[in-house]
């Protein structure tokens, strides 16, 4: 098994996590070397970008990590991955046949969020604060259409992207108690609770699916409280006529 540090053990994104210290490369030696290899390459992949621009890169950077709350180090190098990808034209093998091509799709949209960006803030996506920044993602993602595209569909350009690459990479895994590959090594303890010896029990006793729910409803609660456009139009007609 190739040395790692202390450093570079047990890392989690943002130094977050479940399962305290698990470390899914620990179990290194057990895959094959092709497996290894791969994933090893995870961990560094090349710092020299092939596909971004400089100014898509700040804005893909800081649209990667307001979608998958990297708020501090360790971050998984997500915009490197991405960036890889593209530039092998390794896409989904499909696109929404009202969107460019996935490659495509990636430059008219960062250069779309930059736009809106400069134009209700002077200043382009990256150099926003962060709430800013949420601000203008949350947008989209409730609209229905954004810059003559469908909005759910850039969203799922986005999230597709982020989230494959994310969770790609052994620090994500180490945050979620995932094992890596079961290839050739298999699982044995099969069953409710039963963990393999290289397994960590989780630290947090509760369950995180009510904790989504809570939030959801929250989320809906809050837009049942904002008035639509609509309503605001209608409500300052009644107000006139009532006047």
């Amino acid at each position: 098994m190739p040395f790692l540090p202390p450093s570079r053990r047990a890392v989690t994104p943002g130094g977050r996590g479940r399962f305290a210290g698990f470390d899914v490369l620990s179990e290194l030696d057990r895959w094959d070397d092709v497996t290894a290899g791969v994933i090893l390459a995870r961990l560094d992949p090349q710092p020299d970008y092939s596909f971004f621009t400089p100014a898509e890169q700040a804005t893909a950077d800081a649209l990667f990590d307001r979608l998958l709350a990297q708020d501090k180090e360790p971050k998984v190098p997500v915009l490197q991955l991405v960036d890889q990808r593209l530039a092998l034209d390794m896409t989904d093998g499909w696109f929404y046949e009202d969107m460019p091509e996935d490659t495509d799709a990636w430059r008219v949209t960062l250069a779309a969020l930059d736009d809106d960006a400069r134009h209700k803030h002077g200043a382009p996506f990256h150099a926003l604060p962060w709430g800013d920044q949420a601000v203008l993602l949350q947008g989209i993602a409730d609209a229905e259409a954004w810059h003559g595209l469908k909005a759910g569909h850039v969203w799922s350009l986005w999230t597709r992207y982020a989230c494959a690459a994310f969770y790609s990479h052994p620090w994500a895994w180490n945050e979620i108690g995932f094992g890596g590959p079961a290839y050739p090594r298999g699982y044995k303890n099969i069953g409710v609770d039963a963990r393999e010896r290289w397994e960590t029990p989780d630290r947090v006793d509760h369950d995180p699916v009510g904790w989504a729910e809570r939030a959801e409803q929250a989320r809906r609660s809050r837009q049942a409280l904002t008035p639509s456009p609509d309503d605001s139009e209608t409500d300052q007609s009644q107000g006139t006529l009532l006047g």
